[in-house]
This record gives structure tokens, C-alpha cells and sequence, in this order.
């Protein structure tokens, strides 16, 4: 193959040899360059090297580079040709040349001559980070792969290879032929070969050629470089790349997801049977044999190799996962047979044959290791692992009893034949508390110590902050649980008709009400992060198939293993009232599981209001998200989210009319806000998760007290769904009316105004809260909702908004609306009309201007008439509002 080849460069160099000799020469010289001083001899004082840069054609004409030069005290001298510089070998100089483009002439000729060579990019580098000029005997353009060492595989064209290493050395890489724990990158061509495979185990980043090529393009960025892991990982090698995957045995949706993943890794996927298949998965639970021969360079595997492969973002290798035909049933019955009469040298000899087995495959790596014997007394109690719900009397009916129970002590006294009810169901308190507590363990075995794992091939599966959020508190509630049950199997073992139950109980009750709330609390969050690291991460999803179809998950998913803290507590209370049931009235412990009982439901207790306090919290926090410029002071430890409603406006008070409004009701205040016109981009944490733009704006927060009555406006054909709030501002000497029309079928005008108005109420401190709602007439109030949903009427808001910002931007003397009205209504009060009530409801919505009373304007004599029958009107239909 290509990647074991010496290329040769023009200059007779080898290019791919191994430079780690020539590589510490070079770091040794760098060194002296660096720590430039007077060296002395024993007997006589070396002569000193100065040197000095030649910048060559365009090069001496940027500024930035003279600039840098005399940063870093190094002199310069600049030229249009290699021939004006006379004494380019003269011994007191180490000259260096500066060339802006690598691919001029005069570079071919300086690299030729044997000169050293830079480019612009690491002039400005050393000038930056204070550093003086490295010494490199190849030409380097810039620094972006400094300490970098790659390697190369699966290259068949010799050009390609020579023209990539080429690029390397101009970037500062090093190049090895032969892979070593000293490399750093693999650029792969194939994910095949010995290179490959012990990357993959070493968890080296493998990459394609595009890699090189597009760092080549960034040379001229000072601060970019090449091992950026958001850079790098564009350009991985796909753990399928060069794979023909085909699929048997799975049903429709698991074969179509499957499909699904292999595309996104990079390989393609062929029916059964198709010669072009480099690999068959196989379910091995449903399939016990296959429909044909497969050919010699098919693999034929089990989906755990394709799962695994994904989770460690590398092809794994095939010989751990290879699928085995079943054996006859004559050759079973022989080996079971064998194993019943020699269970010892049986096992000797499996262990043998994994040893060998093991030692014959060091380079095919795996993420996983292979799965070890279970022992007897494991194997036994896999099959109640998950189930909670046995009773006594099925295990009794066989002569069972806990294993536990059965093991001696020094204090455990023979049991009768016959039982009591009491130790039946005590009995199975033990054995479900001792599920349990196998659940846990197998969440945190087989789910969250290898996600926490470090060193993971291909890199972390989730972030430190996603982990804690799905598992949270499960570590603390094993501990409680594991104390639990020993003292419960000290009891069976021990047991007599006065041992006390409740008092275990007691014992740990406040521990129990430390570890449950914060699992609890946000179990919710723990489901919704799960399902969405499974859709965003295709490692992840692979991680939890893997996982999930162990056995010891009894064919459960990790959102239905973590249930079970939740379900708990009700069933250990469900089952300290059967045990009292069954509990003498002398006995003292009558007593003591009263009140256990009672102490876990001051636990559930608790752990609800608990948990309706964190999703109130929670609630706040998603209106700061979704809510632009939302006041800081919105959060209040005495503050809750009672509703949401959707509405439009129906006035040009807060906004413009027809626009989306949405209110946040709390029990205090009313936030409103807008739907935002342009939506900016998604916030990303410092941990890579994407949290949702904001797509409202604030307009105001409200407090209730502002609400001083609540219009009901009757439903006519013109008017639907619409209600208006009369509101004083503080600031303000006069009332506002805003209005609105609801959006949403839930909750309903009615249930929403008597909400609003309740809350309304209870700041105010009154007690009749009905009397806040009014009933009004759509024209007593000027509102018509029949033409807020017509395309008309919103091509119409369209080209309003659009004439107000061309308006804002071209104009610096127009008199606003609202300010016109505000004369109006002021030149009316001139002419001696006293104000009716509507004019103060009317006047509410505008405050008076003095400076624009007494302006005339032709164009406006016929309005006041119009104005004033208008409002005469008004005030008689809805004087007794106000």
C-alpha cells in the first residue's frame, strides 16, 4: 500500500520517512533559537549568528509584517529578487525568507537553493504570542498544525499522498509512517487495516483528507488551528464509511431506523442477499439460522456491532460480534448433559477457550468487553429483577423462600412449616425492596458509570450537566434503599412475631425525604432530556439499545427503569398497611407502623409540594426564556404562573392593532407581550445545549392593582371572543381601555374573566370579585373583531407597519396620532363642553397636550363635530362603567 511507500519531493527529500530524529534536531535548535545567548567554551567564546529576515516581493509591502518583525527585534531587509541579495550565504548571517505566496517561482527556487522559508502567517503568530521565529529546515507558511503528528492510511495515488504531505509540513505537522502512540491524527482512506484499528482502540481522532485540505484554505488565520474539535469534527471518518450493510430479522420500524442510521454514518444499506453487502446484521433472538450461504468476505454480525460502532463513533471491529449458527438439538443435549456431570471442568475449559480466544484478537478492538459468566446465585434472581408485583404465595406455593433467609446465622432460629399472614407479607416488602434496589444498581451499572466514564472512544456520549439532569439523585436513593433492606433481611432472618417493621421505616425516614424530592421534582426534565439526546445523538441512542437489550434491563428502557424511585414510596405504604392489617392489637409494632405510614406520607406530602413549587419555578424561567427583554423583578419567590392566554390586540394602545399578544396572568400581575416581527438565533450554552429563541417581546408588566374593571363584551356577529381591561397606570391621571380577542378555545371567555378577576380581587383585598366584571356593547366601546382574520386585513397591518418604519426613518416633524387626538379632545374642553363619562373613558386612552390645544389646522375644522356625537354617544350607553 501507498501509506508504507518513501515519497520523494523535488529536492530528493523523503516526505513520509519517520523524521523523529530529524523532528528532535530540529526542537533542539528551536530551543537555542529561542534562548539566543553567548555560549562559552573552556577555552575560547564561540562566534555569534545573526540572524535576519528577507522579505521578498510583496511581502516587504505589508505593513502588519514590518510591524511584527520589529516586535519581536528581528531585523529585516527587503527584496524583489534573490540576486540583489549578494551575501544570502555569507556565514554571519542565518537568513530567513519571508514569501507571501507558496506557489510563486521564486518559492520553487529558494526551496531548491536549500533556504529557509516562511509565510506571513507566522511572522504575525510570533508577534502575537511574543515568541521569536521557530526554526523549521522545511518551508512553513503558518503554525495551524504545530505539534501535530499524522499518519496515513488507505492511500493508494502517490500524487494525492505527496501533494497532502506537502501541505502538512508547510502547516507545521510532523508526519510518521508507522503508527505510534505519538501520533495524534489518523487521515484514513479506508476503515481498514492494522492503523486503523489501533486508532480506533487508542481512541486517535481519524479523519478524512478533506481535513488537510480545508486547513490549508484557513492558512492566513492567525489564531485558527487544525485540531479544533468543532473544525476536526467535520471531517471524521463515519463509523460505516466503505460499509454495504444489510438487515434480517428486525421488524419494519427497528429495520427502517436502522436504515435511517446508517445513511447518517456514512454507509449505505442493500437488501438481503445482495452480493455488493460487506456486512449483515442480524437479530440474533429471532433468527436461528440464515435463509443462504453467506460469502466468504461477508461479515455477518450481530446489532450489537452496529449499535457499538455508532456509541464509539468508529467502525468496531467484527471477530467480538461475529453471529454463530445454533446447534443441533442432539449436540445441546450432549452439552447439557456434559455440564450437568461436569460442572468444573466444563467451566475450565469455557475460560480456557475465552483466554485463547481473547489473546488471539488484541487488535480487534471494542467498546465494550466481553460479557462474563453470570454466577448461579445472579442467574437465579434475573428473573424477579423487575418485577415488583410477585406475591408471597407464588414463590410459597413451591417451598421458596428468600435466599437470603436461607443462609445461616448465629442467631436465626428454625422457621415453622407454616408462616403467618404477618411474615408473608413482610416477606414480600424484602423481596420487592430487594428488586428495587437491583433496579437501581442496574440504572447505575449499566447506565450512568459509563456515560461518566473518561477516556470514552470517540469522546464524552453526553455532557456532565445532561447526565445529572436524567439521573440526579438515583446514587443517593440507592444508598438509602441498599440500608433498607439490610436491616429488612436481618429481620427475615431473624425473624419473630415482635421484630419491628416500622421502626426500620422510621430509622430512614429523613433520609427518604432528603434524596426523593430533587429526583422527583424533576423527573419530567430527566424523560424530556432522554428523548431528546436520543434524537439530537446518535452515539447516545446507540449507547441505550446496547444497553437496553441486556438482560438485566428485563427488556425495559432507561425512562421506564427510572419510574420506579417514583412509584415506590405509594407501594411500601400500600404494603405497611397490609402488614398492620395483619398486625395484633398488643403488638407494639401496631403502633410504630402507624406511624411509618403516617411518616411516608409526610414524605409524599412534601415531595408534591415540593414539586409544585419546582415546576412554578420552572414555569417562571420558560417565560424569562421566551419572553425578550422580560423585567428582571418578574421573579418573586411569593409569585405564580396562574394562566396563559393567546389574543390579538383590538386597539393601538400597547401595540398595533391585529397584532399576536400573549398574557401571563400571575397571581399578582399581568405581563404582556408581543409576538416578536424578526426571531434572532438559538442560545447556545457553554455545554452545547440549544436553548429556543425568544419569540415574544416584553410591552408591559402590570400589576392587578392597575385593573380597575373587566369588560365582558357581548358576542355579536362583528364582535367574537372579545374583552377589554379599564387600567390606570400610575403615572397616568386618567384611565386606559385595552382590548383584546382570545385566541384559544381553552380556557373559556367566562373561566377566564372570573380568573382574572378573582386574582384581581384578592391583591386588592375585596371580596367580591364579580362585581369587577362589566358587560358592554361592542360599539359602546368602538371594538369590531370581523375583520382581523381577512387577508385584506392583514396585507392592510403589513403595509401600516411597513409606512411607520419608512415614516420613522425619513421623517423628523409628524405629528403623531395619538398627540392629534389629544388636541382634538382639548380644543373640545376649550369650547365649554363639559366631559361626559365616556369622554373621561375616551380621555383615559389619552392624556391631554396643552402645547397642541390651541394649533388650528384647516384640514381638521369638521372633526370636532364628528368627534363629539361620536363620544356623546358613547357616554350614555357606558356611564355607569366608570
Amino acid at each position: 500500500m501507498a501509506d508504507s511507500s518513501t515519497l520523494v519531493s523535488e529536492t530528493g527529500k523523503s516526505l513520509l520517512a519517520d523524521s523523529s530524529v530529524l523532528d528532535s534536531k530540529i526542537i533542539e535548535t528551536s530551543k537555542e533559537n529561542v534562548f539566543r545567548a553567548t555560549v562559552l567554551d573552556v577555552e575560547e567564546e564561540m562566534p555569534q549568528i545573526e540572524t535576519r529576515v528577507v522579505l521578498v516581493q510583496e511581502a516587504g509591502k505589508r505593513e502588519e509584517l514590518l510591524k511584527a518583525l520589529e516586535e519581536i527585534k528581528m531585523p529585516y531587509i527587503k527584496t524583489d529578487t534573490i540576486e540583489e541579495l549578494g551575501d544570502s550565504d555569507s556565514p554571519e548571517f542565518e537568513t530567513i525568507f519571508l514569501v507571501s505566496d507558496f506557489q510563486a517561482p521564486i518559492f520553487s527556487n529558494l526551496c531548491k537553493a536549500d533556504c529557509r522559508v516562511i509565510g506571513p502567517p507566522v511572522v504575525l503568530h510570533c508577534a502575537q504570542k511574543g515568541e521569536p521565529l521557530p526554526f523549521s529546515c522545511r518551508p512553513l507558511y503558518c503554525a495551524s498544525m504545530l505539534n501535530l503528528v499524522l499518519c496515513f492510511t488507505g492511500f493508494r495515488k502517490k500524487d494525492e499522498l505527496v501533494k497532502l504531505v506537502t501541505l502538512v509540513h508547510h502547516m507545521g505537522g510532523i508526519i510518521r509512517r508507522d503508527f505510534s502512540s505519538k501520533v495524534t491524527h489518523l487521515v484514513a482512506n479506508s476503515t481498514h487495516g492494522d492503523k486503523f484499528r489501533i486508532a480506533v482502540s487508542l481512541g486517535i481522532p481519524i479523519v478524512k483528507a478533506e481535513w488537510i485540505y480545508k486547513a490549508w484554505e484557513k492558512r492566513n488565520e492567525i489564531d485558527f488551528c487544525a485540531a479544533d474539535d468543532d473544525f476536526r469534527n467535520q471531517f471524521k471518518v463515519p463509523p460505516f464509511q466503505d460499509c454495504m450493510l444489510s438487515f434480517l430479522g428486525f421488524s419494519d420500524d427497528e429495520k427502517a431506523n436502522m436504515e435511517e442510521m446508517t445513511e447518517m454514518q456514512g454507509g449505505h444499506y442493500l437488501p438481503v442477499g445482495d452480493e455488493r453487502c460487506t456486512h449483515l446484521v442480524v437479530e440474533e433472538s429471532t433468527v436461528k439460522d440464515l435463509p443462504f450461504e453467506p460469502l466468504k468476505k461477508l461479515y455477518v454480525v450481530k446489532q450489537e456491532w452496529f449499535w457499538g460502532s455508532i456509541q464509539m463513533d468508529a467502525r468496531a471491529g467484527e471477530s467480538m460480534y461475529l453471529f454463530e449458527k445454533s446447534e443441533s438439538p442432539d449436540f445441546k443435549k450432549s452439552v447439557s448433559l456434559l455440564s450437568l456431570s461436569t460442572p468444573n471442568s466444563n467451566r475450565k475449559r469455557r475460560r480456557l477457550k475465552e483466554t485463547l480466544a481473547q489473546l488471539t484478537r488484541e487488535t480487534d478492538m471494542s467498546p465494550f468487553p466481553p460479557r462474563k459468566r453470570p454466577s448461579a446465585e445472579h442467574s437465579l434472581s434475573i428473573g424477579s429483577l423487575l418485577d415488583i408485583s410477585n406475591t408471597p404465595e407464588s414463590s410459597t406455593a413451591n417451598g421458596e423462600t428468600p435466599k437470603s433467609c436461607a443462609r445461616p446465622s448465629k442467631n436465626s432460629t428454625p422457621l415453622p412449616l407454616k408462616q403467618s399472614a404477618r411474615w408473608q407479607v413482610a416477606k414480600e416488602l424484602y423481596q420487592t425492596e430487594s428488586n428495587y434496589v437491583d433496579i437501581l444498581t442496574t440504572i447505575i451499572q449499566l447506565f450512568q458509570v459509563p456515560l461518566e466514564k473518561e477516556g470514552q472512544l470517540g469522546g464524552p456520549i453526553l455532557a456532565q450537566e445532561e447526565i445529572k439532569t436524567i439521573f440526579g439523585s438515583i446514587p443517593d436513593i440507592l444508598d438509602v434503599h441498599t440500608k433498607i433492606k439490610e436491616d429488612l433481611e436481618d429481620l427475615m432472618i431473624n425473624w419473630t412475631e415482635s421484630k419491628s417493621i416500622g421502626d426500620i421505616i422510621l430509622k430512614y425516614s429523613k433520609d427518604l425525604l432528603k434524596t426523593y424530592p430533587p429526583f422527583v421534582n424533576f423527573f419530567e426534565m430527566s424523560k424530556e432530556t432522554i428523548t431528546r439526546c436520543e434524537k439530537q445523538k446518535p452515539r447516545f441512542h446507540a449507547f441505550l439499545k446496547i444497553n437496553q437489550a441486556k438482560p438485566e434491563c428485563g427488556r425495559q428502557s432507561l425512562a421506564e427503569l427510572l419510574i420506579r424511585p417514583v412509584q415506590r414510596l405509594p407501594s411500601v405504604a400500600l404494603l405497611l398497611n397490609d402488614i398492620k392489617k395483619h398486625t395484633a392489637e398488643e403488638n407494639p409494632d401496631k403502633v410504630t407502623l402507624e406511624r411509618a405510614i403516617e411518616s411516608l406520607k409526610e414524605v409524599m406530602t412534601h415531595i408534591n409540594e415540593d414539586k409544585r413549587k419546582t415546576e412554578a419555578q420552572r414555569q417562571f424561567f420558560d417565560v424569562v426564556y421566551e419572553v425578550d427583554g422580560c423585567p428582571a423583578n418578574l421573579l418573586s419567590s411569593h409569585r405564580s404562573l396562574v394562566q396563559r392566554l393567546e389574543t390579538v390586540a383590538l386597539g393601538d394602545d400597547l401595540c398595533d392593532r391585529g397584532e399576536q399578544v400573549t398574557l401571563f396572568l400571575f397571581n399578582d400581575c399581568l405581563e404582556i407581550a408581543r409576538k416578536r416581527h424578526k426571531v434572532i438565533g438559538a442560545f447556545k450554552s457553554p455545554h452545547g445545549h440549544t436553548r429556543p429563541p425568544a419569540s415574544l417581546k416584553h410591552v408591559v408588566l402590570m400589576p392587578l392593582s392597575q385593573i380597575k374593571k373587566v369588560l365582558d363584551i357581548r358576542e355579536t356577529e362583528d364582535c367574537q371572543k372579545a374583552f377589554a381591561l379599564v387600567v390606570r397606570p400610575p403615572t397616568e391621571l386618567n384611565n386606559k381601555l385595552l382590548s383584546f380577542q382570545m385566541t384559544t378555545e381553552d380556557p373559556s371567555k367566562e373561566d377566564w374573566l372570573k380568573m382574572l378577576c378573582r386574582h384581581v380581587a384578592n391583591t386588592i383585598c375585596k371580596a367580591d370579585a364579580e362585581n369587577l366584571i362589566y358587560v358592554a356593547d361592542p360599539d359602546s366601546v368602538e371594538v369590531n373583531t370581523k375583520d382581523m382574520d381577512s387577508t385584506l386585513s392583514r396585507a392592510s397591518r403589513a403595509i401600516k407597519k411597513t409606512s411607520k418604519k419608512v415614516t420613522r426613518a425619513f421623517s423628523f416633524s409628524k405629528t403623531p396620532k395619538r398627540a392629534l387626538r389629544r388636541a382634538l379632545m382639548s380644543h373640545s374642553a376649550t369650547e365649554g363642553r363639559s366631559p361626559s363619562s365616556n369622554e373621561s373613558y375616551i380621555g383615559s386612552r389619552l392624556t391631554s397636550t396643552s402645547s397642541l390645544a390651541g394649533v388650528p389646522s384647516p384640514s381638521l375644522v369638521s372633526l370636532p363635530s364628528i368627534f363629539e356625537r361620536r363620544s356623546h354617544t358613547l357616554s350614555r350607553s357606558t356611564t355607569h362603567l366608570i
